[in-house]
Formats: C-alpha cells, sequence, structure tokens
C-alpha cells in the first residue's frame, strides 16, 4: 500500500467523526499564519490552535512569495484576519543551496531555467525582518499593524520572536510606515 493509500483511509477514518457545522468559514482567531513547510512544525499544536482558528499558509521557508500575499489578501479582505504572524525555524533547508546553484542543476537535467526564485536564505532571522517588512510593504494588504515574526527552534520546540522595526527612510529621516 502507497503511503497516499494510507493518508486516504485516513482520510475516510476522519471523515466519520467530521462535525462541518462547528468550523466557521471565517477564523475565530482572525489570524493568519505564514510558516515554512517543513514538516517538523506542527502550527496547530505549537500554537495551540482548533480547526478553524487561523488560515495557515505555508511554503519552502515561509517566504512572502506573491502567492503568499496573495491567501494573505484574500484572508484579510473577504475572511475578516486582523493580524499575521511568521514562523521560521532552524536547521531550514532553505539555508543549505543558493538560487542560482539549484536553477543551474535544473536547468542541467532538463534544459529550462525556472522562471522563478527560490529565495534561499543565509540567516532564518535576517529572512524573517525580509517578510515582515514585504508583508509590510505590500498596499494590498489592509492590515499591517499587527505583524510579527519568529524563529521555531527545532531542537527544544520553543519559539523566540524576532526583532522587527520598519526601515528608516533616507530621504525623511523617518520610518517608513
Amino acid at each position: 500500500m502507497s503511503e497516499i493509500d494510507q493518508l486516504l483511509r485516513n482520510a475516510e477514518d476522519y471523515a466519520g467523526q467530521f462535525d462541518h457545522d462547528a468550523l466557521p468559514l471565517r477564523p475565530r482567531k482572525r489570524v493568519a499564519v505564514l510558516a515554512c513547510m517543513d514538516s517538523r512544525l506542527r502550527i496547530f499544536g505549537m500554537l495551540g490552535l482548533e480547526e478553524g482558528d487561523a488560515h495557515i499558509v505555508r511554503n519552502a521557508g515561509g517566504i512572502a512569495s506573491e502567492d503568499a500575499i496573495r491567501s494573505i489578501i484574500i484572508s484579510q479582505r473577504l475572511l475578516g484576519t486582523r493580524e499575521i504572524i511568521v514562523i521560521h525555524h532552524t536547521d531550514c533547508g532553505m539555508e543549505t543551496f543558493t538560487d542560482d546553484a539549484l536553477r543551474a542543476e535544473i536547468e542541467r537535467e532538463t534544459g529550462i531555467r525556472p522562471p522563478f526564485a527560490f529565495e534561499s536564505f543565509v540567516n532564518a532571522e535576517d529572512d524573517v525582518r525580509q517578510t515582515i517588512a514585504r508583508l509590510q510593504s505590500s498596499p494590498f494588504i489592509p492590515h499591517r499593524d499587527s505583524i510579527r515574526g519568529f524563529i521555531f527552534e527545532v531542537g527544544t520546540g520553543r519559539m523566540r520572536e524576532v526583532d522587527y522595526s520598519p526601515p528608516v527612510s533616507p530621504a525623511a529621516g523617518s520610518r517608513i510606515e
């Protein structure tokens, strides 16, 4: 039996106890989570969330990609979320390669160079700051005043907040809001 077949059996068991009426369309806690897709991050467990509490947007690295921003726009504008939590983690695979090297490898194997950025990074904390800055600078996200970023420590299960201050505008000498 394949893993997918087992997952489908699990889904059938889940459906037997599923209570659709208990789940609201709009997240109860009005929070969107942008996190890495790493399987070691059990987002619901670590944040104490239940089904229906929050929107969870995941991708490699938990970056504010165009598609992640698209999802957050829908989450806020149409489904009522007001806060965003960004979660990166230690021991991330995104720190193990460079975009250029991966693009070159794929091009060698397939003859086609990927047209998109993989957005690898060297330091997870710096990338949390980059992700927050992208979210805060998006004119399409209406609620940008409550965005916080964290690093999940894979070795301990703890989360630590990443200090973030909006960049200072060189021309005006004031913070960009």
